[in-house]
């Protein structure tokens, strides 16, 4: 199943469609979490650009798709999930301006930290290779329609 877990099995499975669908494919996926891999953080009509460059708070959100990716597939046997809704960042780090002028393809992962059926808490960082751009924790509220 991993290789077919390319963009347009993401874009199928994400709420994210067009040039929002930012990642590329995933590389690996357990029961923890999952590391994407995204070049689209080049693209001249990047949807998150501003001014000409994409910040690296941008980042934030390959690391949002990557834990909507890793709630799909952990919902394999295709209970449908509600939609997600990133409710806080924290402990946020910054070590780039940008994410467009990074050469190397972007590695996007996403663990999780802890969880139940409505709120999951994940510790993401994206790397271009072996440089870190971007780390912090990232709350998730699931079908947030039922909490209300």
């Amino acid at each position: 199943m991993q290789g077919l877990l390319n963009h347009a099995w993401i874009a199928a499975h994400i709420p994210h469609q067009g040039s929002m669908c930012l990642l590329d494919c995933v590389v690996r996926w357990d029961a923890q979490g999952v590391l994407c891999s995204a070049t689209s953080h080049r693209a001249a009509d990047h949807p998150l650009r501003a001014e000409g460059q994409l910040g690296i708070a941008a980042g934030i959100e390959y690391a949002a798709q990557a834990m909507a990716v890793h709630g799909v597939l952990l919902a394999a046997d295709g209970a449908p999930l509600g939609v997600g809704y990133l409710t806080s960042v924290r402990d946020v780090r910054l070590y780039a301006m940008r994410l467009d002028d990074q050469a190397e393809t972007l590695q996007v992962q996403a663990q999780r930290l802890s969880g139940d059926d409505r709120l999951i808490l994940y510790r993401f960082d994206v790397r271009a290779g072996e440089r870190m751009l971007i780390e912090g924790r990232a709350s998730v509220v699931l079908d947030a329609g039922a909490v209300a």
